[in-house]
């Protein structure tokens, strides 16, 4: 009842796992990754063990293809598994048991693994693949639209229900702190790709770094802006027109907000927080 891709970017040095599925909570079972290791999709009767244990196999230098023999051979139910791996070096790997319900298969190319079950037929599987590997932007993006592309191709026999996107590098965490760059999941919803694809817009604005073109100094109309926009959300009273008054409200928006990460110097503003401003509702 699921589709899934896994996928490598050399560039960013990020792996990652999207995956869509007429099942609750789909991001607690599918997806496994680790920077500098790789990533793994287990899926159809998923064998949740085959995540840190294919993990650790990955970590020892095993390839994708003798990972998914280590972790396929002894386990007797296999024939109703399914996972797709891509190791450290962005070589992959799919498996589809014989006893996966049609339509079920999957694909392999550079970089990535396609692999569904329970599928309205093979289209989705090939849109996930030709998607993944003709989409610019990153590992992120191109994941997240092939997951789409995959939908619009017929998706899930029974429909949707919940999807995940997940997505490590080096540091890529809150505050560098961990490998968790993208960890996103829309457990229960009637259009989860589409939740899920607004999660993502707001994991951008919270947790990207800024963009250089953005910054820009609290003047002018910039001032202007901002001034109404505290104003009208209620950080800042009419009667304050200050400069002063006007970034000190602004500090307390952003860390009430949780936008520390695109917080500047005193005196100037990341563009994209102001114009995230202007859509919110009061």
């Amino acid at each position: 009842m699921t589709y899934s891709i896994v996928g490598f970017c050399p560039k960013e040095k990020a792996w990652g796992v999207a995956v869509q599925s007429k099942f609750l909570g789909v991001g607690s079972v599918v997806p496994w990754a680790k920077a500098g290791v790789g990533a793994i999709a287990t899926q159809s009767y998923a064998n949740t063990s085959y995540g840190p244990d294919g993990l650790a196999y990955l970590e020892e230098g095993k390839s994708a293809q003798d990972v998914m023999q280590a972790l396929t051979e002894p386990d007797e139910q296999r024939e109703s598994r399914q996972v797709g791996i891509v190791d450290s070096q962005g070589n992959t790997a799919t498996f589809t048991g014989k006893e996966c319900y049609d339509w079920a298969g999957g694909l392999t190319g550079e970089h990535f693994a396609a692999q569904g079950n329970i599928l309205v037929s093979a289209a989705t599987v090939q849109a996930l693949a030709n998607t993944f590997a003709n989409t610019k932007g990153s590992l992120a993006d191109r994941l997240l639209a092939a997951l789409e592309s995959g939908q619009e191709a017929g998706g899930d026999k029974r429909g949707m229900q919940s999807a995940s996107l997940l997505v490590v590098k080096e540091q890529g965490g809150y505050g560098g702190f961990n490998d968790r760059y993208i960890d996103l999941r829309v457990e229960d919803h009637e259009q989860p790709i589409e939740e899920l694809k607004r999660l993502v817009t707001l994991h951008a604005l919270y947790f990207q770094k800024t963009l250089q073109e953005d910054i820009a100094s609290i003047e002018g109309v910039v001032e202007d802006d901002l001034r109404n926009e505290l104003i009208r959300l209620d950080y800042l009273a009419t009667s304050a027109t200050s400069t002063n008054k006007v970034t000190d409200a602004f500090k307390t928006y952003l860390h009430a907000e949780n936008f520390e990460m695109r917080e500047q110097q005193t005196g100037y503003i990341d563009l994209a927080v102001l114009r995230y401003m202007k859509q919110q509702n009061v």
